[in-house]
């Protein structure tokens, strides 16, 4: 345990951080999820608005430093090309 008071204070705020970053990952596993759940549905109307909050989320994270920005890219590149499968299947 931390005797020094900068490195209890320290302490503290890393539980607080934790607790943040903890919350914020697993808001973002959880939009990521919906979103894969409303791909193998299959409604194209209900896939472009969940996409649209995904990228929200996805970008929200890429700020907060939960994500890397060029992981951010990368997942939003392979869901938009899902999404865009679901839509044009949906249109033919």
């Amino acid at each position: 345990m931390a005797n020094h008071v900068s490195s209890l204070k320290r302490a503290r705020q890393t539980v607080v951080k934790t607790a943040v970053n903890r919350a914020n990952k697993s808001k973002l596993r959880g939009i990521l999820r919906t979103l894969r759940e409303a791909i193998a549905k299959g409604d194209s109307k209900v896939v472009t608005e969940q996409y649209r909050a995904t990228v929200s989320v996805l970008d929200k994270s890429v700020q907060k430093g939960i994500l890397h920005k060029n992981t951010a890219s990368r997942y939003k590149s392979r869901l938009n090309a899902r999404v865009k499968a679901v839509v044009v299947a949906k249109a033919a």
